[in-house]
């Protein structure tokens, strides 16, 4: 038996090896991380929250060959954030699982002017290649016509500047774009899609496998937008080591970018 539980071990690490090639180093997602770029170095693509980050280092990293994305919150409003005491007076309600954030009413035209007028172009003259755009889910969770004509406001605006605009998430609000006759590349030229094939158990603090049907829909969907041209990512979290070697192959199949992390946190 246990020469039997060797082998099979032995088979395991090898497939898993095997699939580790695939990809690794391309896409690396680090929104709490605020330390030295060279410190990402074994990554092309990195995903950074770059309101933290020196136009001088973001260049000079940039010079050695990488890509830079800047995460730019446009659905919601963060305690911490310099700008929050302003627009505080925009918020709906917390996020949940994430008690210094709220929901924002992206319908605002003081909040549209906001991000395409002032965040958008600060974060773009410190030289970054494109925005990774979180919590369009706004929409998921305030399903108004208002609020899905903020988002597209904002979304085309973004795309307007002629950065990246890679979506995290946000299904809700894409697929009523499309389903409304709209093309996706009028919004997006991404989109980075969490828990694919994994799942969050918020109150036990655990990361699982996902459930069938919910990795059946996420796949139906960046699979249906891939198909349309746009570029994919997947950003997993886990520490499965065959689970992680599931991620990898079917990124591999599908010519998918990914990262997977062992941390909500997205630090290094």
């Amino acid at each position: 038996m246990k020469k039997y539980n060797l082998i099979v071990a032995t088979i395991i690490t090898a497939l898993a090896l095997s699939a580790c090639s695939y990809g690794e180093g391309e896409y690396g997602v680090f929104l709490s991380y605020d330390g030295d770029l060279e410190d990402l170095s074994d990554y092309k693509t990195v995903v950074i929250d770059a309101q933290y980050f020196d136009k001088e280092d973001i260049e000079d990293f940039k010079e050695q060959g990488h890509e830079v994305y800047s995460y730019i919150n446009v659905g919601s409003i963060e305690s911490f954030r310099d700008y929050y005491d302003e627009y505080e007076d925009l918020t709906l309600d917390v996020y949940e699982h994430w008690e210094e954030e709220k929901w924002v009413d992206v319908s605002s035209g003081r909040w549209q002017e906001f991000i395409l007028d002032i965040l958008a172009p600060d974060l773009l003259d410190k030289g970054i290649d494109g925005f990774f755009v979180d919590n369009c889910d706004v929409y998921y969770q305030y399903p108004e016509k208002e609020i899905f004509e903020g988002l597209t406001v904002i979304m085309k605006g973004l795309i307007a500047t002629g950065a990246e605009v890679v979506v995290n998430g946000g299904d809700a609000f894409v697929t009523a774009y499309t389903d409304e006759g709209g093309d996706a590349d009028d919004i997006i030229t991404g989109i980075n899609q969490e828990s694919v094939l994994t799942s969050i158990d918020w109150d036990e603090e655990e990361f699982h496998e996902a459930a069938a049907d919910d990795e059946e829909y996420f796949k139906d969907y960046i699979e249906t937008y891939a198909d349309e041209g746009i570029d994919i990512y997947l950003l997993e979290y886990t520490d499965d080591p065959l689970l992680s070697m599931k991620i990898r192959r079917y990124c591999k199949a599908h010519g998918f970018k990914y990262y997977i992390s062992d941390s909500l946190e997205l630090d290094l």
